[in-house]
This record gives structure tokens, C-alpha cells and sequence, in this order.
């Protein structure tokens, strides 16, 4: 089974200073059909506004995970970590038994755009920690490229989850397969250009849960980039 959420059935939120899509329902967006998928919660693209972001807010029990699409975001918390994560790099914190943080574009000039995912930990209660690493595009170029797990393998991020996150970049023509494993769920989010899988096209911004779908066709019509989570 393929279900393609299209880019302009998600939810939204216009700010003036935040523009928000939301895959999943959250805030004031609330669909009892899109609440997770998985134990993915949350993928939200965000774009904020030169300066603005996130004063300090906290959080518990949730892996949270940020993919930086365009721009650079500083990143505090009450961990002692104060950052600043580019394109190209995936940060997670480990919420566990409480962090608070802020989140602000680290530009006074261009907006920031970025995936902030929300991934249900395995058990609640953990200790609170955070990593950060880049991934060059080379790295990602017309293969799917490992950025998070549970064992943190191939340099990945450590996520407390049976989830394995890939990145990719695929070039015009460009195609990949994946052998998904029994009884696994994928769940596809398309940051730019066109893709199809399966026979079903696709367009920056729309996503698609697949479950019982033995193998994964993906090729590119367009440049494109996509994220690509294996779920237990």
C-alpha cells in the first residue's frame, strides 16, 4: 500500500515570521487521520525569517531530529550545547526526562529553511543528549545515504528507535531500489525536485507511507532530494 500526502493537504501556519507546513497534526493544525505514522509524530518544514525562531521551550520523552535544508540555525540548550547547525547537517537531541532549548535563524539577512522531525523514543525516561554531524553531498549523491540509527552506524546519529533514517540526493535519470524487509514500514519525504516510486510521481513537499510494499523503486526526474525512513 502507497499513500501519497500531497504537499497541499498538509497542515499550515503563517506567522509572518514562521511559515509552517505540517505532515502530521500539531499545534492548531489537528487531523485524527494524520497523527503519526510509525513512530514518526512529526515532520514539519519551517521557514523562518532572518533573526526570528523559538525562544526557550521544552520538551520530554521525543527524539527530535533537524535537517537543515537551506541557512544555519543556532541552537541553545539546557545541556550546556550552544551550536550552530548548517545545511547539510542533521542534529538529534534526546529529549528523555527534560531539556529546554531555543532555536533561532543564525542569519540577520536569509531565511532558514529546515525539517524538524519528532520520532517516539523507545522507552521514556532517558537520559537527555544531543549529537550533530554533517553529511556531505557527495555522501548522499545517487544512493541513500544512512544519517540516523538505532546503533549509530556508518557515523549515523544515534536515534533511542528501531528507525533508520537515509538521505539522498538523486540525480536527473537517476534511480535506486530498496528491498524492504517483512513486516517494515517506510515513510518518504520529498525536500526538492520530482521523484518517482512505484509508478507514483511525486513533487517537493509531498510524502508517501508505504506499508507491504516488498520492494522500493525510487527514480528522479528532476534533481532531487528526499529523506527515507525504515521502521520497525
Amino acid at each position: 500500500m502507497l499513500d501519497i500526502i500531497r504537499s497541499d493537504s498538509r497542515g499550515s501556519a503563517d506567522h509572518g515570521w514562521l511559515r509552517a507546513k505540517h505532515t502530521f497534526s500539531f499545534a492548531e493544525y489537528q487531523n485524527p487521520e494524520r497523527v503519526n505514522f510509525g513512530n514518526v509524530r512529526v515532520i514539519n518544514e519551517d521557514r523562518i525569517a532572518p533573526g526570528k525562531g523559538f525562544g526557550t521551550h521544552p520538551h520530554r520523552d521525543m527524539e527530535i531530529v533537524t535537517y537543515i535544508i537551506d541557512g544555519a540555525i543556532e541552537h541553545k540548550d539546557s545541556m550546556g550545547n550552544g551550536t550552530v547547525i548548517t545545511a547539510g547537517e542533521v542534529q538529534r537531541m534526546t529529549a528523555g526526562t527534560g531539556v529546554q532549548h531555543s532555536e533561532f535563524n543564525h542569519s540577520q539577512d536569509d531565511e532558514l529553511h529546515l525539517l524538524q522531525i519528532w520520532i517516539y523514543p523507545e522507552k521514556n525516561g532517558l537520559e537527555p543528549g544531543y549529537e550533530q554531524t554533517h553529511f556531505p553531498r557527495a555522501e548522499k549523491l545517487n544512493r541513500l545515504r544512512l544519517v540516523g540509527s538505532r546503533d549509530g552506524r556508518e557515523g549515523s546519529v544515534t536515534i533511542h528507535q528501531d528507525v533508520d533514517l537515509y538521505a539522498s540526493v538523486l540525480e536527473k535519470g537517476k534511480e535506486l531500489s530498496l528491498d524492504v524487509r517483512s513486516g517494515r514500514k517506510v515513510l518518504i519525504q520529498v525536500v526538492s525536485g520530482d521523484i518517482d516510486i512505484n509508478g507514483q510521481q511525486l513533487f517537493a513537499g509531498d510524502g508517501a507511507q508505504l506499508e507491504d510494499e516488498r520492494t522500493l523503486r525510487i527514480s528522479a526526474s528532476t534533481e532531487a532530494e528526499f529523506l527515507l525512513f525504515d521502521m520497525g
